[in-house]
Protein backbone atom coordinates (compact mmCIF):
# COMPACT_ATOMS: atom_id res chain seq x y z
CA UNK A 1 0.00 0.00 0.00
CA UNK A 2 1.47 3.32 -1.05
CA UNK A 3 1.57 5.66 1.93
CA UNK A 4 0.45 8.78 0.11
CA UNK A 5 -0.37 10.85 3.20
CA UNK A 6 3.12 10.84 4.75
CA UNK A 7 4.76 11.21 1.34
CA UNK A 8 2.60 14.26 0.67
CA UNK A 9 3.51 15.60 4.12
CA UNK A 10 7.21 15.25 3.33
CA UNK A 11 6.76 16.89 -0.07
CA UNK A 12 4.92 19.83 1.45
CA UNK A 13 7.67 20.35 4.02
CA UNK A 14 10.35 20.16 1.33
CA UNK A 15 8.42 22.71 -0.74
CA UNK A 16 8.50 25.18 2.15
CA UNK A 17 4.95 24.78 3.43
CA UNK A 18 4.49 25.17 7.18
CA UNK A 19 2.26 22.30 8.31
CA UNK A 20 -0.12 22.65 11.24
CA UNK A 21 -1.52 19.82 13.32
CA UNK A 22 -3.34 19.09 16.54
CA UNK A 23 -2.52 16.73 19.37
CA UNK A 24 -5.03 13.98 20.11
CA UNK A 25 -5.49 12.77 23.70
CA UNK A 26 -9.14 11.68 23.76
CA UNK A 27 -9.92 8.12 22.71
CA UNK A 28 -12.88 8.77 20.40
CA UNK A 29 -11.78 8.52 16.73
CA UNK A 30 -14.74 10.71 15.76
CA UNK A 31 -12.64 13.66 16.93
CA UNK A 32 -9.93 12.70 14.43
CA UNK A 33 -12.50 12.29 11.69
CA UNK A 34 -14.12 15.62 12.61
CA UNK A 35 -10.85 17.53 12.35
CA UNK A 36 -9.47 15.71 9.32
CA UNK A 37 -10.32 18.53 6.94
CA UNK A 38 -8.73 21.16 9.19
CA UNK A 39 -5.17 19.90 9.76
CA UNK A 40 -2.05 18.81 7.90
CA UNK A 41 -1.23 16.02 10.35
CA UNK A 42 -2.36 14.45 13.60
CA UNK A 43 -0.05 14.16 16.62
CA UNK A 44 -1.51 11.23 18.55
CA UNK A 45 -0.23 11.63 22.08
CA UNK A 46 0.50 8.51 24.08
CA UNK A 47 3.08 10.23 26.28
CA UNK A 48 0.53 12.06 28.43
CA UNK A 49 -2.73 10.27 27.55
CA UNK A 50 -3.85 6.87 28.79
CA UNK A 51 -4.94 5.62 25.37
CA UNK A 52 -5.57 1.93 24.76
CA UNK A 53 -4.16 0.03 21.76
CA UNK A 54 -7.72 -0.20 20.41
CA UNK A 55 -8.17 3.58 20.63
CA UNK A 56 -4.82 4.17 18.89
CA UNK A 57 -5.80 1.79 16.10
CA UNK A 58 -9.12 3.59 15.67
CA UNK A 59 -7.42 6.99 15.45
CA UNK A 60 -4.97 5.68 12.87
CA UNK A 61 -7.75 4.16 10.78
CA UNK A 62 -9.55 7.52 10.86
CA UNK A 63 -6.32 9.21 9.74
CA UNK A 64 -6.02 6.83 6.81
CA UNK A 65 -9.64 7.35 5.82
CA UNK A 66 -9.06 11.11 5.78
CA UNK A 67 -5.69 10.87 4.03
CA UNK A 68 -3.97 12.73 6.87
CA UNK A 69 -0.72 11.39 8.39
CA UNK A 70 -1.03 10.03 11.91
CA UNK A 71 2.22 10.59 13.80
CA UNK A 72 2.34 8.93 17.21
CA UNK A 73 4.21 10.33 20.20
CA UNK A 74 5.07 7.36 22.37
CA UNK A 75 5.98 7.49 26.08
CA UNK A 76 9.54 6.44 25.27
CA UNK A 77 11.83 4.73 22.79
CA UNK A 78 10.98 1.17 23.78
CA UNK A 79 10.86 -1.57 21.16
CA UNK A 80 7.71 -3.12 22.62
CA UNK A 81 5.90 0.23 22.21
CA UNK A 82 7.30 1.18 18.80
CA UNK A 83 6.54 -2.09 17.02
CA UNK A 84 2.76 -2.30 17.66
CA UNK A 85 2.28 1.40 16.88
CA UNK A 86 3.93 0.97 13.48
CA UNK A 87 2.09 -2.27 12.76
CA UNK A 88 -1.19 -0.51 13.59
CA UNK A 89 -0.49 1.98 10.83
CA UNK A 90 1.39 4.89 12.40
CA UNK A 91 2.90 7.03 9.65
CA UNK A 92 5.56 8.36 11.98
CA UNK A 93 6.95 8.04 15.48
CA UNK A 94 7.97 10.79 17.90
CA UNK A 95 10.07 9.86 20.91
CA UNK A 96 10.16 12.42 23.75
CA UNK A 97 12.82 13.16 26.32
CA UNK A 98 15.79 11.68 24.45
CA UNK A 99 19.15 12.45 26.00
CA UNK A 100 21.84 10.62 24.06
CA UNK A 101 22.78 9.85 20.48
CA UNK A 102 22.71 6.14 21.38
CA UNK A 103 18.98 6.40 22.15
CA UNK A 104 18.37 7.98 18.77
CA UNK A 105 20.30 5.27 16.95
CA UNK A 106 18.27 2.60 18.75
CA UNK A 107 15.02 4.30 17.76
CA UNK A 108 15.97 4.53 14.09
CA UNK A 109 16.89 0.83 14.08
CA UNK A 110 13.55 -0.12 15.67
CA UNK A 111 11.59 1.79 13.02
CA UNK A 112 13.12 0.23 9.91
CA UNK A 113 13.38 -3.29 8.57
CA UNK A 114 16.74 -4.96 7.81
CA UNK A 115 19.20 -4.13 6.42
CA UNK A 116 18.60 -0.50 7.50
CA UNK A 117 17.28 -1.50 10.92
CA UNK A 118 15.93 -4.36 13.01
CA UNK A 119 12.16 -3.92 12.94
CA UNK A 120 10.37 -7.24 13.28
CA UNK A 121 8.05 -8.18 10.43
CA UNK A 122 4.32 -8.08 11.18
CA UNK A 123 2.85 -5.03 9.37
CA UNK A 124 -0.84 -5.87 9.48
CA UNK A 125 -2.42 -2.53 8.62
CA UNK A 126 0.38 -0.96 6.53
CA UNK A 127 0.55 -4.02 4.24
CA UNK A 128 -3.24 -4.23 3.78
CA UNK A 129 -3.28 -7.16 6.19
CA UNK A 130 -0.32 -8.91 4.54
CA UNK A 131 -1.72 -8.68 1.00
CA UNK A 132 1.32 -6.63 -0.06
CA UNK A 133 3.84 -7.88 2.47
CA UNK A 134 6.75 -8.43 0.09
CA UNK A 135 10.22 -7.02 -0.52
CA UNK A 136 8.76 -4.02 -2.31
CA UNK A 137 6.65 -3.23 0.73
CA UNK A 138 9.73 -3.35 2.96
CA UNK A 139 11.63 -0.92 0.75
CA UNK A 140 8.70 1.47 0.67
CA UNK A 141 8.13 1.22 4.42
CA UNK A 142 11.77 1.98 5.16
CA UNK A 143 11.67 4.99 2.86
CA UNK A 144 8.39 6.44 4.08
CA UNK A 145 8.35 6.01 7.86
CA UNK A 146 8.81 9.38 9.55
CA UNK A 147 11.14 9.13 12.55
CA UNK A 148 11.43 12.06 14.95
CA UNK A 149 12.93 12.73 18.37
CA UNK A 150 12.13 15.54 20.76
CA UNK A 151 14.92 17.84 21.84
CA UNK A 152 13.68 18.99 25.22
CA UNK A 153 16.48 18.14 27.62
CA UNK A 154 19.75 19.87 28.32
CA UNK A 155 21.56 16.62 27.54
CA UNK A 156 20.02 16.33 24.07
CA UNK A 157 20.77 19.97 23.39
CA UNK A 158 24.42 19.41 24.28
CA UNK A 159 24.51 16.37 21.98
CA UNK A 160 22.65 18.03 19.10
CA UNK A 161 25.58 17.83 16.65
CA UNK A 162 25.75 14.05 17.07
CA UNK A 163 21.96 13.56 17.09
CA UNK A 164 21.30 15.38 13.80
CA UNK A 165 24.01 13.28 12.14
CA UNK A 166 22.26 9.95 12.86
CA UNK A 167 21.41 8.25 9.52
CA UNK A 168 17.71 7.53 9.14
CA UNK A 169 16.50 10.28 11.46
CA UNK A 170 13.93 12.44 9.66
CA UNK A 171 13.17 15.21 12.11
CA UNK A 172 13.87 16.78 15.45
CA UNK A 173 10.97 18.21 17.40
CA UNK A 174 11.30 21.03 19.87
CA UNK A 175 9.60 20.76 23.24
CA UNK A 176 9.95 24.41 24.32
CA UNK A 177 8.33 24.08 27.75
CA UNK A 178 10.34 21.05 28.90
CA UNK A 179 13.49 22.46 27.34
CA UNK A 180 13.03 25.68 29.30
CA UNK A 181 12.74 23.76 32.57
CA UNK A 182 15.76 21.62 31.71
CA UNK A 183 17.79 24.76 31.03
CA UNK A 184 16.72 26.36 34.32
CA UNK A 185 14.25 28.88 32.88
CA UNK A 186 11.25 27.34 34.67
CA UNK A 187 8.71 27.43 31.86
CA UNK A 188 9.80 30.74 30.33
CA UNK A 189 9.96 29.75 26.66
CA UNK A 190 11.00 33.29 25.64
CA UNK A 191 13.92 33.42 28.05
CA UNK A 192 16.98 34.50 26.01
CA UNK A 193 18.84 31.33 26.98
CA UNK A 194 15.95 29.16 25.79
CA UNK A 195 15.48 31.13 22.56
CA UNK A 196 19.19 30.83 21.81
CA UNK A 197 19.02 27.07 22.34
CA UNK A 198 15.93 26.78 20.13
CA UNK A 199 17.55 28.75 17.34
CA UNK A 200 20.74 26.68 17.59
CA UNK A 201 18.79 23.42 17.39
CA UNK A 202 16.80 24.64 14.39
CA UNK A 203 19.91 25.82 12.55
CA UNK A 204 21.87 22.62 13.15
CA UNK A 205 18.96 20.35 12.23
CA UNK A 206 18.13 22.14 9.02
CA UNK A 207 21.79 22.32 8.03
CA UNK A 208 21.87 18.53 8.42
CA UNK A 209 18.88 18.19 6.10
CA UNK A 210 16.37 17.32 8.83
CA UNK A 211 12.86 18.67 9.24
CA UNK A 212 12.08 20.63 12.41
CA UNK A 213 8.83 20.32 14.32
CA UNK A 214 7.55 21.68 17.62
CA UNK A 215 4.87 20.90 20.15
CA UNK A 216 3.05 23.66 22.03
CA UNK A 217 -0.23 24.86 23.41
CA UNK A 218 -2.98 26.52 21.34
CA UNK A 219 -1.04 29.77 21.04
CA UNK A 220 -1.10 31.19 17.51
CA UNK A 221 1.35 33.99 18.32
CA UNK A 222 3.96 31.57 19.67
CA UNK A 223 3.39 29.22 16.72
CA UNK A 224 3.99 32.11 14.34
CA UNK A 225 7.24 33.06 16.09
CA UNK A 226 8.43 29.47 15.94
CA UNK A 227 7.66 29.31 12.22
CA UNK A 228 9.61 32.53 11.71
CA UNK A 229 12.55 30.89 13.49
CA UNK A 230 12.46 28.00 11.02
CA UNK A 231 10.10 25.39 12.48
CA UNK A 232 8.31 23.58 9.64
CA UNK A 233 5.62 21.52 11.33
CA UNK A 234 3.78 22.63 14.44
CA UNK A 235 1.45 20.81 16.79
CA UNK A 236 -0.55 23.82 17.98
CA UNK A 237 -2.43 22.55 21.01
CA UNK A 238 -4.00 19.33 22.24
CA UNK A 239 -7.66 18.52 21.66
CA UNK A 240 -8.52 19.15 25.34
CA UNK A 241 -6.68 22.50 25.46
CA UNK A 242 -8.32 23.72 22.24
CA UNK A 243 -11.74 22.74 23.54
CA UNK A 244 -11.19 24.59 26.82
CA UNK A 245 -9.78 27.67 25.11
CA UNK A 246 -12.63 27.95 22.62
CA UNK A 247 -15.37 27.48 25.21
CA UNK A 248 -13.69 29.93 27.61
CA UNK A 249 -13.42 32.52 24.83
CA UNK A 250 -17.09 32.11 23.91
CA UNK A 251 -18.17 32.37 27.54
CA UNK A 252 -15.99 35.42 28.19
CA UNK A 253 -17.14 37.17 25.01
CA UNK A 254 -20.79 36.50 25.78
CA UNK A 255 -20.61 37.75 29.36
CA UNK A 256 -18.60 40.85 28.42
CA UNK A 257 -21.57 41.90 26.29
CA UNK A 258 -24.45 40.45 28.32
CA UNK A 259 -23.29 41.76 31.68
CA UNK A 260 -23.05 45.29 30.24
CA UNK A 261 -26.63 44.98 28.97
CA UNK A 262 -27.89 43.78 32.36
CA UNK A 263 -26.05 46.59 34.14
CA UNK A 264 -27.63 49.20 31.87
CA UNK A 265 -31.08 47.83 32.55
Amino acid sequence: MTNDSINKFRSNLKAGQVCLGVGMTYSDPLITDTLGSSVDFFWIDLEHAGMSPEALSAHLLACRARGIPGIVRLPGGITSLIKPALDSGADGIIIPQVRTVEEVKELVADCRYPPQGRRGFGPRVPSNYFRTADAGFVDEANASIFVAVMIETAEAYEAIDQIVAVPGLDSVVLGPADLSWSLGARGDVENPKVVAAIETIIAKARAAGLFVGAGMGPDVDFAYRMAQRGVQWLQVGLDCAILIKQVDQIRSSFHSRWDKTVTKN
